[in-house]
């Protein structure tokens, strides 16, 4: 087993310098801190802060690492994980702060962690799982015994969102993408030229990354190629929405113009003007689903493979030309 006596060495630094430098304290120098850190990463050691005081030690702790707190799509997810925390004896500590990430991962402070960050790499990940620390993963798909991925299931609602639109006579759409980091988004995708292909349609595809104004900027590129699409489809709703304003300060009107839908059905998308047609999915239940594989795992119980929560397309004004249809099921292509 790696110690921090093979750290300090593989450093060329006393001990004590090594704990410093791992402890974050000490008036040492950046380089050699950061000497320290390396050599620590290379040799993947790990200490446990608490095992220091009590051998075999669990913290009952589980650590949610998440970009962001803020906006409905989040919220709803940690209120999913708090409503699970609260039926078991586990305590919860949700780190935004990324070098409270790498310190909470490090010192493994926690029994286990669920990641939705895209700023934690996927090898950092791999490196840091284990039988005594299991990762929840909810923004990538990783093969590991110790890693368990909760996801989304995309293709379901893209497909039923595509022939939504194929089935109303549209022919001309356009794909607006998420981060080009994200799976959520490169799966969408993914699905929706796939289906587009099956019909022998062309999808261009404009990069976004999952906010308003990006959703804004390829509505007006688009807007100003006068060669407007049918309709379009973006991989979540707040570009959906931004799509929507471009529309409007141009005098165009969804869906007599552009159709546009959506991804995620947060709650302002049913009182937009129109109101936003999307791909639904409950996040609290994403957000519960994942806490309860991580506990299952903690509580030795069997782990089963990747965790998909289910999606469903919701027709609404921004893209029904029919008034009033109801979600629809995929049909076969022409």
């Amino acid at each position: 087993m790696t110690t921090i006596r093979d750290v300090a060495k593989r450093a060329q630094v006393s001990v004590a310098t090594a704990s410093y430098a791992l402890n974050g304290v000490g008036a040492i120098s950046d380089a050699t801190r950061a000497r320290v850190l390396r050599a620590a990463q290379e040799l993947n050691y790990h200490p446990n802060a608490f095992a220091r005081h009590l051998k075999h030690a669990r913290t009952r702790t589980i650590g949610v690492f998440i970009a962001r707190f803020g906006g409905a799509f989040y919220e709803a997810i940690l209120e999913g994980i708090h409503d699970v925390i609260l039926n078991t004896d586990y305590e919860l500590v949700v780190c935004p702060d990324s070098r409270s990430e790498r310190r909470m991962l490090m010192y493994r402070q926690v029994d286990g962690a669920l990641v939705f960050d895209s700023k934690i790499s996927s090898e950092a990940i791999l490196r840091l799982a284990s039988q005594r620390f299991p990762i929840v993963v909810m923004d990538r798909l990783l093969q590991n015994d110790f890693v368990l991925s909760v996801l989304q299931d995309n293709p379901p609602g893209v497909r039923e969102a595509f022939h939504h639109l194929y089935d109303q006579g549209m022919r001309k759409i356009h794909f607006v993408a998420g981060a080009s980091d994200s799976f959520d988004s490169t799966e969408r995708l993914q699905v929706f030229l796939d289906e587009a292909n099956r019909c022998d349609l062309h999808t261009p595809v404009h990069q976004g990354n999952f906010t308003e104004i990006s959703g804004y900027q390829a509505a007006q590129t688009i807007i100003c190629s006068d060669d407007l699409p049918e309709a379009v489809f973006c991989a979540n709703d707040q570009m959906a929405i931004g799509f929507l304003r471009a529309m409007k300060e141009h005098g165009l009107r969804a869906p007599d113009d552009i159709a546009v839908v959506g991804f995620d059905d947060i709650p302002i998308s049913r009182y937009i003007q129109p109101a936003l047609s999307t791909v639904s999915v409950s996040r609290f239940d994403w957000g519960a689903a994942a806490t309860r594989q991580l506990i299952g795992f903690l509580e030795h119980e069997p782990a089963c493979g990747p965790c998909r929560i289910p999606t469903h397309f919701v027709a609404r004004e921004s893209s029904d030309r029919r008034r009033g249809s109801q979600s629809l099921r995929p049909s076969s292509c022409a």
